[in-house]
């Protein structure tokens, strides 16, 4: 799969929103490994390219 041109970041927030879940949540996935890889900025701030993040999601879907 190749990046698009110009991939967009994701902020944790919006990943949250799509996903619906605690910022607990996400950070614990992170932690465990298992959340989709992201990008830690000088600042601290994490972003999460769009194509990585759909890519873990479609990673997860269910094969039935």
């Amino acid at each position: 799969m190749s990046a698009r041109p110009m991939d967009e970041k994701m902020t944790v927030s919006e990943v949250l929103a799509d996903l619906k879940v605690a910022p607990s949540t996400f950070y614990r996935w992170r932690q465990l490994g298992k959340g989709p890889r992201a990008i830690k900025l000088p600042n601290g701030d994490v972003r999460i390219r769009r194509s990585e993040y759909e890519r873990w999601l479609s990673e997860r879907e269910d094969a039935a």
